[in-house]
C-alpha cells in the first residue's frame, strides 16, 4: 500500500505554494489535498466552533483535486483526518508557505500551526515555508521536500515532534545542504497605521518587522542566511520544563481563611 499524504496551508487552496508541494509529493504516495478556501496567515492555532464549516471539492489544473474547507488551517487537519479520510494519513505537510516561518512567527504560524495538529494526532508532520515574500523560487523548495519526505516515510519522527523546514529563496545550486537548528530568539516591532474610510471611521492596519534577539547563533534565522535549509524540531509542549524548580521557591503561600 502507497503512503498516505495529507496536504495544507495557510495560504489557501490556490495559492502557487500548495501547487508546487503537490507536485513535489504526488510520485511519493497518495496525496489529498485539505486546505482553507481564503488565505489564513498568522492565524496561529485557532480552530472554528462558533460558525458550521463548509467543504466543497476543488479541481485545478494538472490533477490537482482537493478540497476547500472554509475555516483554519488546523481545523482543515482535523476535518480531514476525523470526517474525508479513510484512515489516517502517514504523513501530514503543511505549505509551502510564501514568506519564512522562523523565530518567534512559529507563534502565529498558520502552516506551522497546522503540522502542529498532525502531530498532535499522533501524525509526523512537516511544515514547509520559503524564506521570501517576492519572486519565489518553488522548485528550491521542492527539492528540499523530496528527500525530506523520504526519510520521514522510511524513518518516522520522534514521538510528538514536528519539523519546521524554512528554505532560502536561492537556486537550487547555491543550496549548501540541511542544518538542524534552533528556533531563533525574537520579537515582532509592530507599528499600527492610523486611516480612516470614507465615512470617518477609524480603522488600524498592523505592520512591523521581526527583530532578532540575540546573536542567532545556531538559529534558523542563521541557517538560512547561510544558504542552508534550517529543520528545527518542535512540539506542542508548551512547558518551560528548566523553570520548574525556580519556581517551586516562587510561588506564594496560599491565603489562610
Amino acid at each position: 500500500m502507497s503512503a498516505s499524504i495529507l496536504i495544507s496551508n495557510d495560504d489557501g487552496i490556490y495559492a502557487p505554494g500548495i501547487m508546487a508541494l503537490y507536485q513535489a509529493v504526488r510520485p511519493l504516495g497518495e496525496v489529498t489535498v485539505v486546505a482553507p478556501e481564503t488565505e489564513q496567515s498568522a492565524v496561529g492555532h485557532a480552530i472554528t466552533i462558533a460558525d458550521p464549516i463548509k467543504v466543497r471539492p476543488v479541481t485545478r489544473s494538472d490533477g490537482f483535486q482537493g478540497y476547500a474547507v472554509s475555516g483554519t488551517p488546523a481545523d482543515c487537519i482535523k476535518l480531514a483526518v476525523g470526517e474525508l479520510l479513510p484512515r489516517p494519513p502517514d504523513l501530514v505537510i503543511s505549505g509551502i508557505n510564501l514568506g519564512p516561518n522562523v523565530g518567534i512567527s512559529v507563534i502565529y504560524s498558520g502552516t506551522v500551526s497546522a503540522a502542529t495538529e498532525g502531530s498532535i494526532l499522533g501524525i509526523p508532520s512537516l511544515a514547509v515555508s520559503l524564506a521570501t515574500f517576492q519572486d519565489p523560487l518553488w522548485e528550491t523548495a521542492m527539492q528540499a521536500v523530496v528527500p525530506l519526505v523520504r526519510q520521514i516515510l522510511r524513518q518516522g519522527l520522534p514521538e510528538h515532534t514536528l519539523l519546521n523546514v524554512n528554505v532560502p529563496n536561492r537556486p537550487v545550486r547555491e543550496i549548501r545542504g540541511f542544518r538542524t537548528s534552533r528556533m531563533g530568539r525574537s520579537r515582532f516591532v509592530e507599528v499600527f497605521h492610523r486611516r480612516a474610510n470614507p465615512r470617518g471611521d477609524v480603522y488600524y492596519w498592523l505592520d512591523g518587522e521581526l527583530q532578532m534577539l540575540g546573536d542567532g547563533v545556531g538559529t534558523d534565522v542563521q541557517a538560512v542566511a547561510d544558504n542552508f535549509v534550517a529543520i528545527t524540531p518542535l512540539h506542542h509542549d508548551l512547558t518551560h520544563t528548566a523553570a520548574l524548580n525556580a519556581l517551586g521557591g516562587w510561588c506564594p503561600p496560599w491565603p489562610e481563611s
